[in-house]
């Protein structure tokens, strides 16, 4: 039987106030040992506020944050083992790239020799060593971006925080390295907590996701969790694409609530504490759990017709507007095409959901 993991973050009620403005209102969550931990939400959230606080950079109005059982406070930002990768890597541009990486093992007494065998160790963990001997300014944004994180990775530190290190760099780049991220983490058992405000990211990455809004904790899980149940509109809308519907509850059967869209056209999913028949709500179903007939199917059906396909590469969108009722978005994957037929615009069709695609949220 495996033994529970240990708490490396505990943030208890924090509040944070600059003035009259409150930043964090009474956040509590915590962050688990050797996991890969994401804040995410949209800018001026408050995610890098509390990525500040950890890190000593900010203090707490009120409240309390634990680091592996102890309240740190009072603990300055050089005494926390915590540190911290910028949106703008900070590298000394007069080092060479060993001495970059060596710098803060021997800001925390190492012998220069020490500290060049680790900073050593570091390149060759994100594949930079035969580096070792350029500036910073001879490398590329990515390499850069690499330096970076062995500089912080090299003094051992218990906790890793990432603010948004990867919003500079260009797509293609941004998504290999999202993956040398994840693979870094497991390979240093090192508890990463990531800022971002970008949601594939967050979902690549993480073990767990904490959602924010205005300061305030939307939704906290596990990303197939916060993307397939969805706590709230907020949460719905942020996290990937959705088609988000007003509707209205005419009936509750055996655990069943029949939505009303408009246009004569119904929808029944789960049923959700707190709504009760005449409620006036949302639905979220994701384009992904939706294809498109001429027949409709046993399951959920709505009639309607095409207005536009639109082609992405990897898959296809295609805009349905249905009779009297909302639009839906329908995605399809481009691999499907021998299998499925792409209707044209102007086509009457049929959008037919998967069982359980519609989830009721609670507004």
């Amino acid at each position: 039987m495996s033994a529970e993991p240990e708490t490396a973050i505990d943030v208890r009620d924090a509040v944070k106030r600059y003035g009259d403005f409150t930043a964090l209102k009474r956040i509590s969550l915590s962050i688990m040992d050797n996991e890969f931990f994401t804040l995410l939400g949209p800018s001026g959230c408050g995610k890098t506020t509390l990525l500040r606080m950890i890190a000593g950079f900010e203090d707490v109005t009120k409240g309390a944050i634990f680091l592996y059982g102890e309240e740190i406070a009072n603990l300055p930002p050089d005494h926390r083992p915590v540190n911290t990768v910028f949106q703008n890597y900070a590298l000394f541009p007069h080092m060479t790239i060993l001495d970059n990486v060596g710098f803060g093992v021997e800001m925390r007494g190492k012998s220069k020799s020490e500290a060049r065998k680790r900073a050593g160790e570091m390149l060759e963990l994100v594949q930079l060593s035969q580096f070792a001997a350029r500036k910073p300014s001879q490398l590329s944004g990515g390499q850069q971006q690499r330096v970076a994180l062995a500089r912080a990775l090299a003094p051992q530190p218990k906790v890793l925080l990432l603010d948004e290190p990867l919003s500079a760099l260009d797509l293609k780049l941004r998504k290999a390295m999202q993956l040398e991220l994840k693979h870094l983490q497991r390979e240093t058992g090192i508890t990463f907590i990531f800022v971002t405000h970008d949601q594939e990211e967050a979902l690549t990455m993480s073990d767990r996701i904490a959602v924010m809004s205005a300061g305030e904790l939307q939704q906290l899980g596990a990303a197939r969790e916060i993307y397939e149940h969805p706590r709230n509109m907020f949460v719905a809308d942020f996290i990937g694409e959705t088609n988000l519907l007003e509707v209205s509850v005419d009936a509750i059967r055996d655990g069943r609530v029949v939505c009303h869209l408009g246009g004569g056209h119904e929808l029944t999913c789960n049923e959700v504490e707190g709504v009760g028949v005449g409620s006036r709500v949302h639905l979220s179903v994701r384009p992904e759990r939706l294809f498109i007939s001429d027949q409709p199917t046993e399951s959920e059906s709505l009639k309607g017709k095409v207005i536009e396909n639109v082609f992405a590469g990897t898959d296809i969108t295609t805009i349905v507007d249905l009779v009297d009722g909302p639009d839906f978005v329908v995605r399809t994957s481009n691999s499907d095409r021998g299998n499925k037929r792409i209707f044209e615009p102007g086509n009457e069709v049929f959008v037919n959901m998967e069982l359980g695609a519609a989830r009721l949220l609670v507004d």
